[in-house]
């Protein structure tokens, strides 16, 4: 395990940076997309929710990898091509924000109705009152299932490897076929992932204590 860190040190660093980079954009652009998309599930316009339902169930349901390879594969052969770390960033995203979506909802649907009810009663408008009185109860209610689907996206983030996004998985495989030294290699990956995914278990932990 010594050899392989000190001879792939520059790879596996480089394939850390890639998988970092990739989960924080996705992580961030989800959770916009997410929030947009659970209060749309929660606004009086049927067309809205319509749209949002579709969204939901549709990228909830497709695999990761079928997202992702659509934008490596076939947008190129239409529009513009998107290199392996873009398509996979944009998968993850999308597939992620679906759950995110569904994950916001239930804690918008848990905050007392009579939150809204009081908030338009005293002159907010539905997006002010969403927004200042709403939400911030919401996210609150839905930290832990959040901070599941944060360290899963981190670990779904492997999906770079299928499309040459030069990731930590990707470095791993690489490493694993030059050196054969699968097992060696598999572990440190597997360490190194755990370095990323572990602090933000601990943190989020943390932050539903200092929350309740």
């Amino acid at each position: 395990m010594i050899s392989i860190i000190a001879n792939h040190w520059q790879d596996l660093l480089y394939g850390l940076g890639q998988t970092l980079l990739c989960s924080i954009l996705a992580l961030f652009f989800s959770l916009i997309i997410g929030s947009f998309f659970a209060i749309f599930e929660v606004v009086p316009s049927k067309t809205l929710r319509v749209i949002a339902r579709i969204y939901i169930e549709v990228f909830r349901n497709i695999p990761l990898l079928v997202i992702t390879m659509f934008f490596y594969v076939v947008i190129p052969m239409f529009f513009v091509k998107v290199n392996g770390f873009t398509a996979g960033t944009i998968g993850l995203t999308i597939y992620t924000s679906a759950f995110i979506a569904e994950t916001v909802r239930s804690g918008i649907q848990s905050v007392d109705p009579g939150q809204m009810e009081g908030s338009r009663a005293n002159g907010m408008t539905f997006t002010q009152a969403m927004r200042y009185i709403v939400l911030p109860q919401a996210f609150r209610i839905v930290i832990p299932p959040l901070g599941n689907q944060f360290i899963n996206l981190v670990k779904n983030s492997s999906v770079l490897t299928f499309v040459a996004g030069f990731d930590l998985m990707y470095q791993g495989n690489t490493i694993a076929s030059t050196s054969f030294d699968t097992l060696n290699a598999y572990f440190v990956v597997g360490v190194l992932y755990l370095i990323i995914t572990m602090p933000l278990s601990y943190y989020m932990r943390y932050l539903e204590k200092r929350l309740d």
